[in-house]
């Protein structure tokens, strides 16, 4: 941070003679700390340099984050262009031009001390300010007079702030602040000026000089009566008091005036910067209080409400936030309507949605109480004759239709809220008013399945949503069953939990909105059920042809289930894990010679349920030394047989016999372009003929396989066809399983 020359106590003669004095304390202390210091308020003239420009040049300031451009005479109108610029307290730099908004909404009978103002726009903590205004081309109108650049610093208020800041300064001063060594000040509101209400030792005919009195005679008129706050058909929001974000009720000491009612929701922004930290909201409204009161000589500040980007609900004008408090906000509607403020500026970009629903909790609850419909529409009576930013023209005394919730801009000529937060008023009414929007489910879990169009599960359902309207305007959700309530949740929530009774049921979730309106999901079909699926046919494994190594046999592992209501998969859970579909009944693997393995099926269902079933089987290598010879054969050594060694035979009906107990063969061969045929004798019964030729050369080949339903003593025998011109074939043995 750039350090400044620290003022000791002095004063400035101002060319009015007016004095204004300031004093500051010693360098900071401990910059972990932030000490309590008062709101300071001041304003640095303008400088003529020509008859259509005022300027003043890059000046030296006290810190202050919160300016404005104001001038003598509350009815005067500026016409031209006011642009500021401000140079950061933490890093030095300038910002580029801010153009303020100068259509601000005028007084009805403004008194001699009231000053016409721009917009006030938040910068945050700076030490430097740059101003100029210029007339608009082609206007007669001269520039008011008076014309200065109004800075507020908010201090530092409340115990909250002392916590979370990290600067210490801490500074002593009288109400009005004064001016740095560099820049004469002139006095501001607070010290010089009254607030917008009529001293005691005014007429009887006097009447109020603040932007509320707007209204015609046949307006509704004010009372200053405390009237009974009505009861709304929805909650109330949390809502921040004015002591939360530090107001200092001795500045704005007259008592509230009240409307009969409220029947519109007015939706303002506060313009300036959308990269405040929402802990600076605070700090924010305190300025604005104490731009609008002690540099514009308002009452109080003009807002009913704000809300920040975070959507955190703040009191504004006091008065009582459940009663019908005239503001000072919408020019021409004030006595009808309540407004709200969103801190920021929404021209370029969107409102967040957690102020949107702030705004529509705060509606809804205000209206509520009159009986109003968020979405409807009602006629109010304009107090002034004017045109509004669309070009509609309003004659005073005469009734017009608006939008129970609409934007600055539907009463006055301003871009106010912004033309963002303008569209997205369309969503706020919704909202408000309900029924809730978007609301779907996204999911049904805890145990159910969808398969088609149905879930299935044992009985515990968790079913999960989403919406669009956000939670906090939803009272509650329900999850039906049949029809019937069998789960409620807090509107926030996005799921539930129900334990269904066995049998066919359907379910649907129905979301209450807080205004009652409820909305209710498709309802979806659900079976709750208990059986497990069945193995209709048992699991087997059977040999099938392909390589066989001495680790390694080719089997098929077969298996049927079925499911009462809908079979989801069957698994594999040993020796190897695998999962098929629910029409797969084969599945091709291979097992270890010598070893008896367990094979291990469970089957499952869409609710959950399962069976397992499992067999045990051991393939057996029979090598060909070990079968019964008849005719001549030849034995082979090669790496490529299995055990080394193989038989090899062209003598016409030649053979090897093999005897074993077991429920499924393979015969294992080699095979060549000039392999020939055998014949295959099953238990004495001639079962196929076997061609062994082959394109390529092939060894360990199963290519003849067996298998029976049940495990029995078979014998298994080859006999040499010797087919002409190839009549030799080589055995590698025989595998079965048993």
């Amino acid at each position: 941070m750039r350090r400044r020359a620290w003022l000791t106590l002095g004063a400035v003669l101002l060319g009015s003679g007016g004095v204004v004095t300031y004093a500051v304390a010693g360098p900071p202390a401990d910059q972990g700390t932030r000490h309590k210091r008062p709101v300071k308020v001041y304003g640095l003239a303008l400088k003529s340099s020509s008859a259509d420009r005022r300027e003043l040049p890059r000046t030296d300031t006290e810190e202050f984050s919160l300016l404005g451009v104001t001038w003598t005479g509350g009815a005067e109108r500026l016409a031209g262009t006011a642009q500021v610029r401000t140079r950061s307290a933490g890093t030095g730099e300038w910002s580029a031009w801010h153009d303020l908004e100068l259509d601000v909404d005028p007084l009805d009978r403004p008194g001699p001390k009231v000053r016409g103002a721009s917009e006030p726009v938040w910068v945050g903590p700076s030490d430097g300010v740059q101003a100029q205004v210029v007339r608009k081309n082609g206007s007669t109108a001269a520039l008011p007079k008076g014309l200065r650049v109004d800075l507020v610093d908010p201090g530092v208020v409340t115990d909250a702030e002392t916590r979370t800041g990290t600067e210490a300064a801490a500074f002593v001063m009288d109400p009005t602040p004064g001016a740095t060594d560099s820049q004469t000040a002139e006095p501001s509101a607070s010290a010089a000026e009254p607030t917008d209400t009529v001293s005691a030792s005014a007429s009887a005919s006097a009447t109020e000089t603040t932007p509320e009195a707007t209204a015609s005679a046949s307006s509704t008129p004010t009372t200053p009566t405390t009237p009974t706050a009505p009861k709304s058909t929805v909650p109330e929001p949390p809502i921040h008091s004015r002591a939360d974000w530090g107001a200092d009720e001795s500045i704005s000491p007259d008592a509230p005036e009240y409307n009969a009612d409220v029947k519109v929701m007015f939706v303002h922004h506060t313009d300036g910067t959308n990269d405040y930290t929402c802990d600076q909201t605070p700090s924010i409204i305190r300025s604005i209080y104490a731009y609008h009161v002690q540099v514009s000589g308002w009452k109080d500040i003009g807002y009913n409400f704000l809300v920040d980007k975070c959507g955190t609900l703040y009191e504004g004008r006091k008065g009582g936030v459940d009663l019908p408090v005239l503001g000072a906000h919408t020019y021409g509607w004030n006595r009808e309507s309540a407004a709200v403020a969103v801190i920021g500026d929404y021209t370029q970009t969107k409102a967040t949605d957690a102020a949107l629903t702030s705004i529509a909790r705060l509606a809804a609850w205000k209206l509520g109480q009159y009986g109003a419909d968020p979405a409807g529409t009602v006629q109010l009576t304009a107090g002034a004759t004017q045109t509004n930013f669309f070009g509609k023209s309003f004659t005073s005394g005469s009734p017009y239709t608006f939008n129970r919730i609409s934007g600055h801009r539907d009463g006055y000529n301003t871009q106010c809220p912004g033309g963002l937060l303008y569209d997205q008023l369309p969503t706020v009414r919704a909202w408000a008013a309900g029924p809730v929007q978007g609301l779907k489910v996204t999911s049904v879990a805890g145990g159910a399945t969808l398969s088609g169009s149905t879930y299935y599960t044992k009985g515990a359902v968790t079913v999960k949503w989403t919406t669009t309207t956000p939670g906090a305007l939803i009272s509650k959700v329900e999850l039906l069953v049949d029809g019937k309530v069998a789960a409620t949740a807090a509107g926030t929530a996005t799921s539930t939990t129900a334990t269904l009774p066995l049998g066919t049921h359907t379910v649907a979730v129905r979301a209450v909105h807080q205004s009652g309106k409820a909305t209710t999901t498709a309802a979806l079909n659900v079976v709750a059920e208990t059986t497990a699926p069945t193995f209709t046919t048992a699991p087997k494994l059977s040999l099938r042809t392909g390589t066989v190594t001495t680790t390694a046999v080719p089997v098929t592992l077969g298996w049927k289930a079925t499911d009462d209501k809908a079979l989801r998969s069957v698994q594999l859970l040993a020796p190897t894990t695998a999962t098929f579909g629910p029409t797969v009944t084969a599945s091709s693997r291979t097992a270890k010679p010598g070893t008896a393995t367990t094979w291990s099926l469970r089957a499952y269902d869409y609710a959950g349920n399962y069976r397992t079933a499992s067999l045990s089987s051991t393939p057996v290598i029979l090598q060909e030394t070990s079968a019964t010879k008849s005719g001549s054969w030849t034995s082979r050594s090669s790496t490529s047989y299995l055990g080394g060694k193989s038989y090899s035979s062209g003598s016409k009906g030649a053979s090897l016999t093999w005897t074993f107990t077991g429920r499924s063969a393979a015969w294992v061969v080699s095979r060549a372009s000039t392999s020939g045929q055998a014949y295959v004798y099953v238990d004495g019964v001639k079962t196929a003929t076997v061609d062994l030729k082959s394109s390529t050369t092939l060894y360990r080949q199963a290519i003849w396989t067996k298998t029976w339903s049940s495990s029995a003593k078979h014998t298994v025998k080859i006999v040499v066809v010797g087919t002409s011109g190839r009549p030799t074939i080589t055995t590698d043995g025989l595998v079965y399983l048993k």
